[in-house]
């Protein structure tokens, strides 16, 4: 293995894959390291969510821009990919419902920030009651916005083959590889690998998802922020709930700004059906089982109770969300009543399965708020993306080609192929339609 790198980055997920792809591509003298602890990219986070390709209608246009344009841009990128590789990309379309008045006003929201975002008329639409009744009647509703360009895939599949793409430009992807310690000494870094052995980077880049907020600090960077783990579980509908509806069903979010979410009835892209996610809280980006976060509990609450997390723990609405999503957890009937409250013809005792959980980081600033948007961060040698959430499957290939066009224009790479083709796509079209 070789031991100098021009670029590391730290984490194999769709983000950390993406970014190798476009640095190779535009670098191809610079040698560039990917290092994941998992076996394979894509491992945690980035495969073990809905599939969903997410139409950009959540998002506010003037607060959420970047990440908005980048949901929009994604998912053209990612089915024009799929559909040069021959992968699983299924245009199956989201609903979103309102139970009241109140959710209507929301969804009446949503759809001007979807106009806003990109989306046309045929794109998104919302309708009453009675028409949802012809579109879906299985759907019990007040309102409904109906999104058509919304998307089905597997991300891991993608994922893995963006890693195939990278190695072809160059890239090394050290796996089964963790980042135990990292120092700086005389302008580059020193990462020893598992404990035993050395690799050095001139630059770093920390794309480690759940332990991101970690390694930052690790480094002396953003100290001000702390991270929370929440857990999100499914529920497999059985088979014959696969035709219940034609498109995945999301409910209007109760408490926005908190990462709690009333579970979905999600169609994933090989049509199996799944309830979820519900977000519980938990003390490890690993704490998918009790041992884990048994390991975990006290050095996780010391730094929450030592930062702004302390604020939130203390909160008492925060205690009470808290509180329902691990009733969701100890009791399937009460996370199925949630989607039954919208879909009412399914019944609890037929769900008996189990699906694969995800574990979402979210970041909290010293004042105790939780951070809305991704964070960035950056130096002389590193650059750090903090906080990326949903919809950062869908839009990682854009929003990975922004960041490396970030960099090269801060001089930290040599524009060696400012023009390069990067599979079916020319680098500079991709950032113009990030502008």
């Amino acid at each position: 293995m070789a031991h100098d790198f021009d670029v590391v980055i730290i984490g194999g997920g769709i983000l950390g894959t993406s970014l190798s792809y476009f640095l190779s591509s535009l670098n191809k003298s610079k040698k560039i390291a990917v290092i994941e602890q998992a076996h394979t990219v894509a491992f945690h986070t980035s495969g073990r969510n809905t599939g969903k390709v997410h139409a950009p209608y959540l998002y506010n246009p003037e607060k959420k821009k970047l990440f908005a344009k980048s949901a929009f841009h994604g998912y053209g990128m990612w089915e024009e990919y799929s559909k040069l590789k021959d992968l699983p990309f299924k245009k199956d379309g989201v609903i979103e419902v309102a139970m009241d008045e109140k959710g209507t006003k929301v969804l009446e929201k949503y759809l001007k920030w979807g106009k806003h975002n990109g989306l046309e008329d045929n794109d998104i639409e919302l309708i009453d009651k009675e028409q949802i009744k012809k579109i879906e009647p299985e759907i019990k509703c007040e309102s409904a916005l109906c999104v058509y360009r919304d998307a089905s895939t597997d991300y891991s599949i993608l994922t893995n083959s963006i890693m195939k793409d990278s190695k072809e430009k160059g890239t090394n992807f050290l796996l089964d590889t963790k980042a135990t310690k990292i120092k700086k000494e005389n302008d580059k870094w020193i990462i020893t690998l598992n404990n035993e052995h050395e690799i050095n980077a001139k630059f770093l880049i920390n794309a480690a998802g759940g332990e991101a907020i970690d390694i930052a600090h690790n480094v002396d960077v953003a100290k001000k922020f702390t991270d929370v783990h929440f857990r999100g579980e499914y529920w497999k509908a059985p088979k014959e709930y696969n035709k219940l509806t034609k498109s995945s069903v999301y409910s209007v979010p109760e408490f926005p700004d908190y990462p709690f979410l009333d579970p979905h009835w999600i169609i994933r892209v090989d049509g199996s059906c799944e309830i979820g996610p519900n977000a519980v809280p938990v003390f490890s980006p690993y704490g998918y089982d009790a041992a884990e976060n048994i390991k975990e509990f006290i050095p996780k609450m010391l730094e929450m109770l030592n930062s702004g997390a302390r604020k939130a723990v203390f909160d008492k609405q925060f205690q009470e969300l808290a509180m329902n999503e691990i009733q969701s957890s100890m009791s399937k009937t009460t996370m199925v009543n949630r989607v039954k409250k919208f879909l009412p013809k399914i019944d609890a005792d037929k769900i008996t399965k189990k699906g694969t959980a995800g574990i979402r980081s979210s970041i909290i600033d010293d004042k105790g708020k939780f951070a809305p948007d991704v964070i960035l961060i950056e130096n002389e040698m590193s650059f750090h993306v903090l906080n990326y959430n949903s919809p950062g499957a869908t839009g990682a290939l854009p929003f990975a080609a922004h960041i490396v066009n970030h960099l090269n224009k801060a001089g930290l790479f040599s524009n060696e192929e400012e023009d390069a083709v990067c599979g079916p796509w020319k680098f500079s079209e991709i950032i113009e339609k990030l502008q």
